[in-house]
């Protein structure tokens, strides 16, 4: 009869999820949330130690386990612009991980081809895993000549965080002041912008700036300048951020633009 001691396995598949969740946020190129990360996985470390109690063995089935492991992917990237994306990253680290554990067990001859999982077997299971997802992404990030950087940025009181891209090319500034500016997609900026995120993801800049007349916390706050890229040109509401850090430094004078199609994968704005 095999003994499964239920506190060793709780903390295991806490630790491992955990990491499951750390990896698959660095490949899709994220600003890591790491407590969403640890709520996650504690779904999934009591989700591996309901299995083993009584009367519940039909939460082994396949299903139940895909459900389990699309529920993790939830609370982990619900908040990000392409969730099913994340998730779907998330379950194939989970894929890679659990086909590398098999490998190395298997590799150590083991009876009949099973072995009880080990600190030290997981965590090279794991670091087999997190080489490869990082080797992607960093074969990723040298298809482009850009860097990515952590933006901090606070405005009436409320505070956003995100990804942006560092890109040469972009070369937009205020014409009245010279202030360089940074563009910025309206999802980047829900946590500020709240239930007004939607107006920016819809209306025009001309109409978003009208409409920002009656919000009393947009009123005289945005502004409109113009921009040209290849091929195109047109106006974008901007504004001044109350405090700006990139990669935690503070900057005074970045302007930011508002353009729902500042985003790509992994960044939700250009500098």
């Amino acid at each position: 009869m095999e003994i499964i001691y239920i506190d060793s396995l709780f903390f295991i598949n806490l630790l491992t999820d955990y990491l499951l969740c750390l990896c698959a946020g660095r490949i899709c190129g994220l600003k890591l949330k790491r407590l969403r990360y640890f709520f996650a996985a504690l779904l999934g470390a009591l989700y591996s130690v309901a299995v083993f109690l009584p009367s519940m063995g039909f939460l082994s089935s396949p299903v139940m386990k895909l459900a389990s492991g699309l529920s993790m992917a939830l609370i982990a990237f619900a908040g990000e612009k392409n969730p099913f994306r994340c998730a779907f990253v998330f379950l194939a680290v989970s894929a890679a991980f659990g086909g590398a554990l098999w490998a190395l067990g298997l590799s150590d001859s083991l009876n009949g081809g099973y072995k009880r999982i080990s600190t030290k077997l997981l965590l090279s299971a794991f670091t087999v895993c997190y080489s490869l997802g990082i080797l992607i992404f960093r074969c990723k990030a040298k298809n482009t000549d850009r860097r990515r950087v952590e933006v901090k940025m606070r405005f009436n009181g409320k505070e956003s965080e995100f990804m942006a891209l560092l890109d040469t090319g972009n070369s937009l500034s205020d014409p009245l002041t010279g202030a360089p500016v940074m563009v910025v997609s309206p999802h980047a900026l829900k946590n500020i912008l709240g239930e007004n995120t939607a107006c920016f993801e819809e209306l025009s800049p001309v109409e978003i700036i009208e409409l920002s007349q009656n919000i009393p916390e947009l009123r005289g706050k945005l502004r409109l300048i113009p921009f040209s890229a290849i091929g195109v040109t047109g106006t974008l509401p901007v504004f001044r951020p109350e405090s700006l850090s990139i990669n935690g430094k503070e900057d005074k004078e970045l302007l930011a633009a508002v353009s729902k199609s500042a985003s790509g994968d992994g960044f939700e704005a250009l500098i």
